[in-house]
Order: structure tokens, then sequence, then C-alpha cells
């Protein structure tokens, strides 16, 4: 199974999102063969709690304005891991110590990644 090419449009707001507020590290991943209820995984890097809030505060938007509706949110107190819940992806916006620990990228090593482009030809694979 693959992810939808809905998913694989969302994935594409989603990082062009991150990007535009500073997010480091982004990692899309097709996570549609393990798990049921979603397609995508996007992996995103904030510098700071500030910069973390700020990053997902511009992904929900820009998903909102795609037609997506968050289903889900969770850690915007903290500012540490926030995730958002599309229903065709879920993404996962870091601060840099917590992305480290958590290593979702290491959990999920057997699942597609999603290549992300970016503007200006900042491609990330």
């Amino acid at each position: 199974m693959t992810a939808s090419p809905r998913a694989l449009d969302l994935v594409k707001v989603a990082t062009l999102a991150a990007d535009s507020k500073g997010g480091e590290d982004l990692v899309a991943l097709d996570v549609s063969g393990p798990l049921p209820l979603t397609d995508a995984f996007v992996l995103v890097t904030g510098r700071n709690e500030r910069n973390v809030v700020a990053i997902a505060g511009e992904i929900e938007d820009k998903m909102i304005e795609a037609g997506a509706k968050p289903l889900r949110r969770e850690g915007r107190q903290e500012g540490r891991w926030i995730l958002l819940d599309f229903g065709d992806i879920v993404v996962h916006v870091f601060h840099e110590e917590d992305r480290m620990y958590y290593s979702l990228e290491r959990l999920w090593r057997d699942c597609p990644i999603i290549p992300i482009e970016l503007p200006v030809g900042r491609a990330v694979e």
C-alpha cells in the first residue's frame, strides 16, 4: 500500500509551511503499510519552544486553507513535541532535543521516505 495522492499533496503543504517558519530536518514517511489510520508522517524540528509553536501554528493554518480538518492536536502548551493529526497525515513538530530522544525515524525506518520539494531547489530526501 502507498500513500494516497491527497496525503502526498498535504505532505507538500505541511513541509512548505514548516520550511517557511524555519523548520529543520524535514522528513516525510509513508506509513500507510503498517498504519491503517494514516498515510504519512511528517517530522520537523524547531530550534526552541517558541519556534516549535510557530511552526505548528503555520502548518495548521496552511493545512486548514488546503481543506484539511485538524482531528487532534497535542503538546502545544509545552512546545516540545506538537502532534497535529489531519487524518491523511500526522505532523510531528519537535524541539531538537526531543527529536533526538524519541528518534521516530529509527522507529519507522522500514517505511519508505517521501521526497520533499522545497522552494529554490532545496529538495530534501
